[in-house]
């Protein structure tokens, strides 16, 4: 890579870091450090649910599958999305609601609890490890994603690249707690549509494809099983694949934004952000698949799928674009960590040393044990 690329990736860290250390003193209290006091706009909840949902999946997964199998794999991607938009549809106004209305509940636990009047503290407790438990197992994949993608781009060792993505994901959520998070994930949903957009189309112009013949054409010429959406797939695999969307109506980190919008009437409009940055997101990372396909089967293939979205870059962008387009993988995998971290924190915070300590604690108290609790759980 060339100085260009390292000035781009450092700006985007520098970025980050700023806007953790800038929210720093707008944390006056508990319900500002993990929900903002409900202060969202719908274009900052709808990009923030989206990055922090998608990770490096959708940039680096997708196009591989495209890449390696075809279309057969894009029965999960309708799923995805029917299920993002059910998710807003029947879950979200209800959830920004009844939060506010059960004692001004800010996490799922407090949540159920105050909602069910549930005075033997079950639900919260067990609601709370739940969240803990997972949450705390999915933030230590993103690490190693994080690592791994250090040692791929810089070549640092992968032990130094996980550190230096806990590092910078740990600093901004520590210091500037929910409102950080979500300014952050709002930038990096926005970086990462932009290189979703912006890679297949300079692809698809850079084919050089022989007249009289179309994209199409070519891939069923390499391969007529990548344009057949039913190959080697059965009833049950289609439905199963489908499935993966009903996961939305149960991830704290996505619809902890719907508990955040400053408003439920909001919530129309940060759906349809939300769904066309995903449906056109998921629509690039597809192409990028099929497009790099042909784009490298003149030039004797790759020997990993997943790498199909970056070596299209490296390819046919400038160094400082290049930088650019690392750090939109980066943020994809930073976006999901912070809002895993924050509300696996959350969960210690709120649902277990709040809710059992007897003595009262000043505000200042409790964010500091929430600050607190980010660094335990990283």
């Amino acid at each position: 890579m060339g100085i260009g690329a390292y000035v781009a990736i450092a700006l985007y860290f520098g970025f980050l870091l700023f806007v953790g250390r800038y929210s720093y003193n707008k944390n006056a209290n508990m319900g500002e450090y993990l929900l903002d006091n409900r202060r969202l706009g719908p274009i900052v909840t709808a990009l923030s649910a989206g990055a922090s949902d998608m990770s490096g999946w959708m940039l680096l997964g997708v196009p591989g599958a495209l890449y390696a199998v075809g279309i057969a794999n894009i029965w999960m991607v309708i799923g995805l999305i029917i299920g993002a938009y059910l998710n807003y549809l029947l879950l979200a106004k209800r959830l920004r609601v009844y939060t506010e209305v059960a004692s001004d509940s800010i996490t799922i636990p407090d949540f159920l609890e105050n909602r069910f009047k549930d005075r033997t503290k079950i639900l919260r407790i067990v609601s709370g490890l739940i969240i803990l438990v997972f949450f705390t197992l999915y933030v230590s994949s993103g690490i190693i994603a994080g690592g791994k993608s250090f040692e791929a781009f810089f070549g640092l060792p992968f032990n130094y690249g996980a550190i230096f993505t806990l590092a910078i994901v740990v600093f901004y959520t520590f210091f500037g707690g929910f409102r950080a998070v979500c300014i952050t994930d709002a930038f990096q949903g926005t970086l990462m549509f932009f290189v979703l957009v912006a890679i297949p189309l300079t692809a698809f112009f850079n084919l050089n494809l022989p007249e009289n013949t179309n994209l199409w054409a070519e891939i069923s010429k390499l391969s007529t099983a990548h344009l057949d959406p039913f190959a080697n797939q059965t009833f049950w695999g289609i439905l199963g694949l489908m499935a993966w969307g009903f996961g939305y109506f149960g991830q704290p980190h996505i619809i902890v934004r719907f508990m955040a919008i400053r408003n439920s009437q909001e919530l129309a409009q940060a759906r349809r952000i939300g769904i066309g940055w995903m449906t056109i997101g998921l629509a690039g990372a597809m192409m990028s698949g099929l497009i790099g396909f042909v784009y490298f089967s003149t030039k004797g293939g790759l020997g990993d799928s997943e790498t199909v979205f970056l070596k299209l870059g490296e390819e046919l962008f400038s160094p400082f674009l290049l930088g650019i387009i690392i750090s939109a993988v980066l943020a994809a995998i930073m976006s999901t960590i912070s809002s895993q971290l924050l509300v696996s924190s959350s969960s210690v915070t709120k649902d277990f040393i709040l809710a059992f300590y007897k003595k009262e604690i000043s505000t200042s108290t409790q964010v500091a044990v929430g600050r607190y609790a980010v660094v335990a759980v990283a």
